[in-house]
């Protein structure tokens, strides 16, 4: 499995380095100004795509956050109904041994 996740981890990257040998060119892109930034289109759709990610990430990490609270609360809850209940409990009575002999 670990050679295969690095088969496809090196495909990629050869298809991310054949796209931007293929698509070198400079895009012109109109700021504010009057001013004009000739970017290369990999970097452009690298920012884009990470510009991308980004509230992705927040999203998991605030939902993730989220989860870890209450199971947190589940936790401290189960703890507290068992501590209630264990409190509740007859002590079992002690085992005894079959004094009787057998025939």
């Amino acid at each position: 499995m670990q050679f295969l996740k690095m088969l496809f981890w090196c495909l990629l990257a050869f298809l991310a380095a054949a796209f931007t040998l293929g698509n070198w060119t400079t895009v012109p892109i109109r700021l504010v100004g009057g001013l004009v930034a000739d970017v290369n289109l990999p970097l452009l759709l690298f920012l884009t795509f990470l510009l991308g990610l980004v509230p992705t990430l927040i999203w998991q990490h605030a939902a993730r956050w989220r989860l870890r609270q209450r199971l947190s609360a589940a936790e401290r809850s189960l703890a507290a109904v068992s501590a209630e209940t264990s409190a509740y409990v007859a002590p079992a009575a002690p085992l005894t041994t079959n004094t009787q002999p057998t025939v």
